[in-house]
């Protein structure tokens, strides 16, 4: 099994290390919140332990990118024992939280527990459709290596279509992923941004190859 271990202190890192490969997990290391997401993308670890104040990116901001495009099990293990912060990790998609200092039986019975679940990545960081690359780890976009800027609200869109490529994604989702709830009703919001969307990232938007209506049910992303 692999882990990620995430966190900026050096000695922790180096005496996990030993002690999680001693019991037999292979371990990637990150020493900042920007490496994590990376490796998160990269190496497709089996479970994260990560620190909540790394530099660079903080680990509730690791977790709310992580989360973007993977389930994989994520204990966040950090010295702040405030309830906000544990309530605020958790909230963000964490399964665990474990207070510094702890005693390294009660984390590797932590690691076995999440270890039994089948997690790992549900959809690929990157989609790729036509000449279009959407990064949902660094929230990028790009057509044929150029950027395109999106609004939040189209980022949203289109990164709930590609969290499921292929699939048909009905109405009531898209409005709940969007706006938080199925009770808006959709006045044509969802036709508007789908038409920007097509404006942005398809050859011919009047007829899409790539973002597609299904009458009456909602929207599906088709990648090459």
């Amino acid at each position: 099994m692999k882990v990620l271990l995430a966190d900026d202190d050096p000695q922790l890192v180096r005496a996990l290390r030993i002690t999680l490969a001693a019991h037999g997990y292979q371990v990637v290391t990150a020493a900042d919140g920007a490496a994590a997401v990376a490796a998160a993308a990269s190496e497709h670890p089996d479970i994260v332990v990560l620190d909540l104040g790394m530099p660079r990116l903080d680990g509730v901001s690791v977790v709310e990118a992580v989360r973007g495009w993977s389930d994989v099990p994520i204990i966040v293990v950090s010295g702040r024992t405030g309830s906000a912060d544990k309530v605020g990790a958790l909230d963000a998609g964490a399964d665990d939280y474990v207070t510094k200092p702890f005693q390294i039986d009660e984390l590797l019975a932590r690691l076995r527990a999440l270890g039994r679940r089948t997690g790992g990545a549900t959809a690929a960081p990157v989609v790729r459709f036509g000449d279009v690359e959407v990064d949902r780890a660094t929230k990028a976009v790009t057509r044929a290596g150029e950027r395109v800027h999106l609004t939040p609200t189209e980022w949203r869109m289109l990164e709930v279509l590609a969290r499921n490529p292929g699939a048909l994604v009905t109405r009531q989702d898209l409005l709940k992923e969007l706006w938080g709830t199925e009770q808006v009703s959709d006045t044509g919001y969802l036709r508007l941004y789908v038409s920007q969307l097509r404006k942005k990232l398809e050859p011919d938007p009047a007829r899409p190859r790539h973002l597609l209506t299904e009458a009456g049910m909602g929207y599906r992303l088709v990648v090459d």
